[in-house]
């Protein structure tokens, strides 16, 4: 590492040296200079506002104890007027959607037809009924994600699959954007075996297309669907009570081939 690179932002290289040979050993040697380029980007992210605690996702010990209550939701789904919660009527299924920001998220698939519900709310990670400043915390481990009740005789999963990976970037990590944290991260959370292996297999169908057009490795998570927790009441439906309200969902501009992913379900 460059002398002159690292004393400009302040550090004094000083690694241990052997007593016996006056050098410093080949491994403590990396490790020092590892130890020192950590907290260079970790001053680099504190300057720009980035806590580095919100890049990886807590363990169970060490995220936040939550509470036993849930958070109250309205009765109905502001545009559609269907219910919020369960119990949903037969011959509707679920599907959890990670895509960023979950406002711009929820809208997107609220517009798809045969779509019953959606809501917004937490998942993937350990703390139990979170508030949304929790999870901003990056102390929860959750995903800010939709919660999407379909149709299945009106819309197959495989058009849900697409709007998921058109309507954000799915190789940017532990973040959507500008915003940043684990949070944001892209993730599929999936409620059937059936739903598991189309995701996956449209997994590696986008990633061809991704690559053709010169764009990077997805990062999305697919899992089974854990606790869904919802968010709080002014976070539902928050573009519809909100009309040009933030949204930060731009995607990659690679279609997702549809008619593809129809074969595979």
């Amino acid at each position: 590492m460059d002398q002159r690179f690292v004393s400009r932002f302040g550090y004094r290289l000083s690694p241990y040296r052997s007593p016996a040979t006056g050098t410093t050993p080949p491994d403590t040697r990396r490790g020092f200079y590892l130890e020192r380029l950590f907290r260079y980007a970790t001053r680099i992210m504190l300057r720009f506002g980035i806590d580095p605690r919100k890049l990886t996702i807590p363990t169970a010990a060490d995220a936040l104890p939550g509470r036993d209550e849930p958070i109250l939701v309205p009765d109905a789904h502001f545009v559609t007027g269907n219910r919020l919660e369960s119990p949903f009527p037969d011959g509707t299924a679920q599907v959890l959607v990670g895509m960023g920001c979950f406002w711009g998220a929820e809208q997107a698939m609220w517009q798809l037809n045969g779509v019953y519900t959606t809501a917004v709310g937490y998942a993937g990670g350990h703390t139990p009924h979170p508030t949304y400043q929790e999870v901003c915390s990056g102390q929860t481990g959750h995903n800010e994600v939709v919660l999407v009740v379909f149709d299945i005789a009106a819309i197959d999963f495989s058009r849900i699959v697409q709007a998921f990976w058109e309507g954000h970037d799915p190789t940017q990590g532990m973040r959507q954007g500008a915003d940043t944290g684990t949070q944001y991260r892209s993730g599929l959370y999936v409620t059937t075996d059936e739903q598991q292996r189309v995701a996956e297999r449209s997994r590696e169908m986008y990633q061809r297309e991704l690559s053709a057009a010169g764009c990077g490795d997805i990062s999305t998570e697919i899992l089974p669907a854990g606790p869904f927790y919802y968010a709080e009441d002014y976070h539902q439906q928050y573009l519809a009570k909100n009309p040009g309200g933030y949204c930060g969902h731009g995607g990659t501009g690679v279609a997702c081939p549809v008619s593809a992913l129809s074969a595979i379900t």
